[in-house]
């Protein structure tokens, strides 16, 4: 709150005649302006169309209730009563209004002469060109971790107050405050009663329900996407390697560790297999460090207009920073990077977009790309230092296969004592994860067919019946291999 009087202060006191605030929290700024109002000895008044013009900084027996939006700014524009003028949702009369727009550059034309300060408040305002060299931004900040784990307490200590008693666990509250950055005071406030009123209690279970809140806040639907189920890694069977290298680096680790100067993790390329479980390590990165999950579709970052793809993705990754701390999933991320004669330019412009926020970002956004296609991919994006580093995602060997027979039949109810599991794993030579789901899938539906259980045989007959892609492009998968052999880190072994 401090540094915003005093950011504001320096603001209104640099003879700026037009200060542009884009925030929903209208009291907060009416409250910040009063008391800069107070320290530069300037009264002030605030207009809206429901209020008209009333004065802020004292009480006075008659009030000015001018509704008018063009009449009000030609009442500001006469009166030689210095000051500072706070409209408040003036953006829509801006619009098309040729009339208000030459008002606004006349007061700010005649700052000097009459010390009239116009601060436009609305959640968002297009400043017109005619008076952009006028204006200055300012931006209320947003409440840092130790801010928003005193508002916790403070919610929680108001309900007691009200002889509610709470349940409370102090690792959650630091965790959900860690989870809120990015969010208003006002905001926060509203998410925090809200989980408080679902179970009324603070404790790890809000987590998610938090996360869904902040996600729907920040409008992020489009290009963004929030998974719901970001899966635990006892879903996925083998990555060793991959999760040895994430326990390492965990955020929980870093946070108690002795090496504070060190740099937070940035990001991972899975590469591999189609079908090896690659989107599935993604989500259980999340899951594992307990963050929300975003997915970042390419293919809906693309538009028909020059400039508006890459708008896009500034607005997408924007947004993800917003959400931080928080794992963000490109999934086949060559498919929107790949070079193209045909997109005049789009993909490369998509690539140094993306570069410069992985280079420049200071939020703890850690990325997970997937890409089945290596050749496809741009050698800047792969360096390190960009990605701390890439893991290939090979076909499962005998013991990991015979741990997806296990999870699969498991999670549909399938009796694994009944099955010879060394069997089915070495009749699934050269089966991808998800090859090995579905026909586990598919004996299902036949044994419900014959209404019978699923046993050995019925599993066996479905492997058979199977072309693994191993075999339908074995030519590739071994280039792949190849490739991949010396220059990533096998994710299982």
């Amino acid at each position: 709150m401090m540094q915003d009087i005093t950011d504001l202060t320096a603001v209104l006191r640099s003879s700026t005649p037009i200060v542009v605030i884009e925030t929903y929290e209208e009291y907060r700024v009416l409250d910040l302006l009063k008391r800069v109002s107070r320290t530069l000895y300037q009264p002030i008044f605030s207009w809206s169309i429901t209020q008209g013009l009333q004065r802020l900084d004292k009480q006075l027996g008659v009030q000015k209730f001018n509704t008018d939006p063009t009449d009000i700014l030609g009442q500001i524009k006469a009166t030689n009563q210095q000051g500072i003028y706070v409209l408040c949702d003036y953006h829509p009369f801006v619009d098309n209004a040729p009339k208000n727009v030459r008002l606004l550059k006349e007061i700010a034309l005649e700052y000097e002469a009459l010390q009239h300060t116009l601060v436009l408040v609305s959640h968002e305002f297009e400043v017109p060109p005619e008076i952009k060299r006028y204006c200055a931004h300012f931006r209320l900040s947003l409440p840092g971790a130790e801010q928003l784990q005193n508002l916790i307490y403070e919610e929680v200590n108001r309900l007691e107050q009200q002889g509610r008693l709470l349940d409370v666990d102090d690792d959650a509250v630091t965790l959900l405050a860690s989870n809120l950055r990015g969010v208003t005071f006002d905001d926060a406030r509203r998410i925090i009663r809200r989980a408080i009123a679902k179970d009324g209690a603070i404790s790890h279970s809000d987590i998610d329900s938090v996360n869904q809140a902040k996600f729907k806040l920040l409008d992020m639907s489009g290009v963004l996407q929030f998974e719901y189920d970001t899966s635990d890694f006892s879903q996925v069977a083998g990555l060793h390697n991959l999760k040895q290298w994430l326990q390492h680096r965990s955020p929980d680790h870093a946070s108690t560790s002795s090496h504070k100067q060190l740099d937070a993790p940035k990001g991972i390329l899975l590469l591999g297999v189609q079908g090896s479980g690659k989107s599935l390590a993604a989500k259980a990165v999340a899951g594992v460090w307990q963050r929300p999950l975003l997915r970042l579709d390419m293919a809906a970052l693309y538009n028909k207009y020059i400039g508006e793809t890459e708008k896009n993705l500034r607005n997408a990754l924007e947004l993800a920073d917003l959400m931080s701390p928080c794992v963000l999933w490109v999934d086949e991320i060559e498919k929107g990077l790949s070079n193209s004669n045909s997109d005049e330019g789009t993909s490369g412009r998509i690539l140094g977009t993306l570069l410069t926020w992985m280079a420049e970002r200071k939020s703890q956004v850690f990325l997970v790309a997937t890409a089945n296609n290596i050749q496809a991919l741009p050698p800047e994006l792969m360096r390190k230092g960009r990605m701390d580093e890439i893991f290939f995602v090979d076909l499962p060997d005998d013991k990991i296969r015979q741990a997806i027979f296990v999870i699969h039949c498991k999670r549909r109810g399938v009796d694994v004592n009944q099955l010879d599991l060394a069997e089915l794993s070495s009749k699934s030579h050269g089966f991808s994860g998800a090859e090995i789901e579905q026909a586990v899938i598919a004996a299902i539906y036949t044994a419900r067919t014959f209404e019978k259980p699923v046993d050995q045989q019925l599993l066996l007959d479905e492997l058979i019946k199977t072309r693994p892609l191993s075999v339908v492009m074995g030519e590739r998968l071994s280039a792949l291999r190849q490739w991949a052999q010396d220059r990533t880190v096998n994710a299982h072994q």
